[in-house]
């Protein structure tokens, strides 16, 4: 699949449901969004169908996000028959965690091969504040389920924001004795641009890449491990997006950095997203969205795929600093 610009596009991110059991200050209020209804949200034999249709076009990675996708009832299901379509090589998920500890095997044997997993502090009572009723215990549990049943690679993803002070060294030291794959991800200005009930993003709490980088190299100096290293070859995690890997010598993982914002990488965008209510959209950053869930309902596949086509073809070149979507991200998927 090539847009119109001449990027290949094979990678499908799907958020499963509008559902987290967290309210993370960056994504959401504190009251949650308003849900969506029964009806509105794609069905488990929806979600397949479209990967099916997707497939045959040149799809061949899937990442499930949420909300939280572990919430969603039938994930399990859902991942064994995605990994049975053929075409579909490798599939993913983005999750906080949580509930890893009682899924991770079950998971795993279904076919799924790499998770990515949201941790913002490594400090307990930071974990309480930002995530309002998270236990970092439940987090530190979850990566060790990951490791465990031998997901490959385990990604732990940090959201950089200012008013927060995060110890970005201490991420860092993550990835020296364990296989972890550490990315520092710039705050990015999806949902309200601006606002007071600690959802609404703000330029003034956006870090860029290189400051992270200076910060740990500098901390990392005065601790003796030396500086951070571009990861090349052996250990660098094979990638299916724009992150810059470097490492500690000698370390087990990697510390990876990715920059929306400072050093944007649309030219090297290969994805189209799925909203829990079936709308497709070619751009994080756009409120374009085309209706897959009303095609499903009341079309054949081929009407999918001239959704799929048309969603392509509207993937805009770049971004061009946009601030502020309609919807926040546990409304498009993480």
């Amino acid at each position: 699949m090539k847009d119109k610009h001449g990027r290949s596009i094979d990678y499908l991110r799907i958020s499963l449901t509008d559902r987290c059991n967290l309210r993370c200050l960056y994504c959401m209020p504190e009251e949650g969004v308003e849900q969506l209804l029964h009806d509105e949200i794609l069905r488990i034999e929806e979600i397949e169908r479209i990967v099916g249709v997707a497939a045959t076009m040149g799809i061949t990675r899937v990442r499930l996000t949420g909300g939280e996708p572990l919430v969603r009832k039938g994930v399990v299901d859902l991942v064994r028959t995605i990994a049975s379509i053929p075409g579909i090589e490798r599939i993913a998920m983005t999750t906080n965690g949580i509930l890893l500890p009682r899924m991770a095997d079950s998971l795993k044997h279904a076919g799924l091969a790499r998770v990515n997993i949201s941790l913002d502090t490594l400090d307990h009572a930071q974990y309480r504040m930002i995530t309002r009723s998270g236990n970092l215990d439940d987090v530190l549990s979850g990566i060790d389920a990951a490791l465990r049943v031998g997901f490959n690679p385990v990604k732990i993803n940090a959201v950089t924001v200012r008013s927060l002070n995060q110890d970005f060294l201490a991420y860092a030291k993550l990835s020296l004795d364990r296989p972890l794959h550490v990315r520092f991800i710039e705050y990015m200005p999806v949902g309200e641009s601006s606002g007071t009930d600690g959802c609404g993003w703000g330029e003034e709490d956006v870090v860029p890449s290189e400051e992270v980088l200076e910060n740990i190299n500098r901390n990392a100096q005065a601790e003796g491990l030396g500086h951070l290293l571009p990861a090349n070859g052996v250990g660098k995690p094979e990638g299916w997006g724009p992150a810059r890997y470097f490492a500690f010598k000698g370390a087990l993982g990697t510390v990876g950095f990715i920059s929306p914002l400072s050093r944007h990488f649309c030219s090297e965008c290969n994805r189209l997203r799925l909203t829990a209510d079936g709308k497709l959209r070619p751009c994080l950053f756009s409120d374009e969205e085309y209706d897959l869930r009303q095609a499903l309902r009341e079309g054949s596949d081929d009407a999918l795929r001239q959704v799929l086509e048309t969603a392509l073809q509207a993937k805009p070149d770049e971004h061009h600093d946009k601030v502020g979507t309609e919807r926040g991200m546990s409304q498009i998927g993480g």
